[in-house]
């Protein structure tokens, strides 16, 4: 049940007084462009690029509102606390069904005509470099209901804030940014997008409208890269391959050969053994279709060229 009349004033009060001090000690200057929409204008926010843990600051600028998170987060001393008390929309790993009840409750929530707080998605799904914007996931648009983009800058320098899979672990790069001056991040809050027929009906083209629009805005290029892509990079950096091996825009692949991601990591390690086997680690077309047991097709020639990345058809 969301919290109302005083308590929530309290709530987000406390807490965003906090949390600027807490930004604050830690030497970030905080620069806010636009104008942070009503409940009621756009019951949901969109916040891209998301590359750094202290991505959480656009959370504190915009008044607290409900966020997307696990559910074990709950559970950690004090920020679980914290967490809790702010309502959050929780994701279960375990539960088969999270997904439709998240979707679910983060309907419900935008559709309370404002007795529910806004709330505030990253739709990348995991940290990129900030140097384009990966598809959106589709939670954010499948209400159908307005959105306001928000869009997360660094400025600096020294980049201290980036944390991806790989580069800085999570100790060295707060310790690093602990040890800057000062660390500038700007937020600027765009027009409220309001979907037309056509995009609510197509949640997909809703959402890749408005990366559109927030990619010109950064002046960054889009790709149709996902967060299932940097999972089969980690997936490929455990198996000794190189990790480029998992860059190969899984979603737009999986439709045109209805793959699932268990099977694609399965068929990972199953390459991890050829490649360990083979001469040199290189195979060309027909041994590809061989192991896939597929025949030699343009859809396969299309994601052997994902691979072959010399253009010499070995890869």
């Amino acid at each position: 049940r969301a919290m109302t009349g005083w308590r929530r004033n309290l709530i987000q009060c406390m807490f965003s007084t906090l949390g600027r001090c807490m930004f604050f000690l830690m030497g970030f200057r905080i620069k806010v462009e636009g104008r942070l929409a009503t409940p009621l204008e756009a019951p949901i926010l969109a916040v891209a690029p998301h590359s750094s843990f202290f991505d959480g600051i656009a959370c504190v600028v915009a008044g607290l509102p409900s966020t997307v998170s696990r559910s074990e987060n709950v559970s950690v001393p004090v920020f679980g606390r914290i967490l809790k008390a702010l309502q959050p929309v929780l994701v279960s790993r375990l539960d088969p069904d999270s997904r439709k009840n998240t979707i679910n409750e983060i309907t419900k929530r935008a559709t309370s005509g404002g007795v529910w707080p806004q709330v505030l998605i990253f739709p990348e799904g995991t940290c990129t470099n900030r140097s384009c914007l990966i598809t959106f996931k589709q939670g954010a648009f499948i209400p159908g209901l307005p959105v306001q983009p928000v869009l997360l800058k660094y400025p600096n320098r020294l980049d201290t804030v980036t944390w991806t899979w790989q580069g800085y672990t999570f100790m060295q790069a707060l310790a690093m940014t602990l040890c800057q001056p000062f660390t500038n991040v700007e937020i600027e809050f765009m027009p409220v997008h309001v979907p037309s027929k056509e995009e609510k009906k197509d949640t997909a083209l809703y959402a890749n409208h408005v990366r559109c629009e927030m990619a010109k805005a950064l002046d960054v290029p889009v790709t149709d890269h996902t967060f299932e892509d940097c999972r089969l990079m980690i997936s490929a950096g455990e198996l000794t391959l190189p990790m480029e091996a998992g860059l190969v825009e899984f979603t737009k692949i999986s439709k045109k050969l209805s793959l699932k991601w268990d099977n694609v990591r399965q068929q990972l390690e199953t390459f991890a053994e050829i490649a360990s086997s083979s001469k040199g680690g290189r195979i060309g077309i027909d041994e590809f279709a061989e192991y896939l047991k597929l025949p030699v097709s343009d859809v396969l020639r299309e994601l052997f060229a994902l691979f072959d990345r010399s253009g010499d058809r070995k890869s």
